[in-house]
């Protein structure tokens, strides 16, 4: 059986490899792929394997945008760490899913169910999974020290996040800035992803907050917002930018 690993973690990809070797005979596992470009250009470009691994969240996106743009015609475990409910809902849609850390048992279980089923993960099965994906309950808004006071601060108002020296800041209108407790990488699973888009390894900007987009050096693209950090110019970064320009189109 060949298999591919779509992920981006090399020690979860590494974890997944060891427990596949240990459970199915005569596995071949081909060179594991971290991100949607690399993957869309195997299967346009290389024989199908016969069963692919994806992590729902990877290196430039989510793994649900590689359908978007190539065929894959081989049957589908995701490995995602969402909740408990999820994960009953997606078997109920009998869509092969494994929460991470992944129990051995579970993988096995998983690679039964795909010997029995023999057969591609049928796209309206792809598109149930995506709906169910879709959360509703994003964060409206933030808990904030002011002054002596703790209060609240709307989400909408919310320009861009910026990471400085280990500390989370929120700019608002007039280039205010707040401190939230929560880092970039937790922003990314708190806030709603057609309103928010991390740019960088420090930013996240709003749809709502961009005034003007222009191309710069080395691929990067130029931001100008109507609120945010006045010491500094805003870029999104080279490798960022192709899923900028597809997330600014809906």
């Amino acid at each position: 059986m060949r298999i591919l690993i779509i992920e981006d973690e090399v020690p979860a990809a590494r974890q997944l490899a060891k427990l596949l070797h240990e459970q199915v005979p005569g596995l071949q596992l081909l060179d594991p792929l971290d991100s949607v470009e690399g993957a869309v250009r195997y299967f346009r470009e290389a024989d199908c394997p016969d069963l692919v691994f994806m992590d729902i969240q990877i290196a430039d996106g989510l793994s649900f945008d590689i359908f978007q743009h190539v065929e894959v015609g081989a049957p589908v475990i995701f490995t995602t760490a969402f909740d408990q409910y999820a994960v009953q809902a997606f078997k109920v849609n009998a869509i092969d899913y494994l929460l991470k850390p992944i129990d051995p048992k579970e993988l096995k279980t998983a690679l039964q169910r795909v010997r029995e089923r023999a057969q591609a993960l049928p796209p309206q099965a792809l598109s149930q999974l995506t709906q169910l994906l879709r959360r509703d309950d994003y964060k409206a808004r933030f808990l904030i020290k002011s002054g002596q006071h703790l209060v609240f601060l709307p989400t909408a108002d919310i320009a861009c996040f910026r990471s400085e020296s280990g500390v989370t800041l929120a700019y608002t209108a007039g280039n205010k800035k707040h401190v939230i407790e929560h880092s970039l990488e937790e922003l990314e699973n708190l806030l709603d992803p057609k309103l928010f888009f991390r740019i960088s390894r420090n930013m996240t900007v709003a749809l709502s907050a961009l005034k003007r987009i222009s191309p710069h050096f080395n691929g990067r693209l130029k931001l100008e917002l109507h609120h945010g950090p006045s010491d500094e110019e805003v870029f999104v970064s080279r490798e960022r930018s192709p899923n900028f320009k597809n997330w600014l189109g809906g």
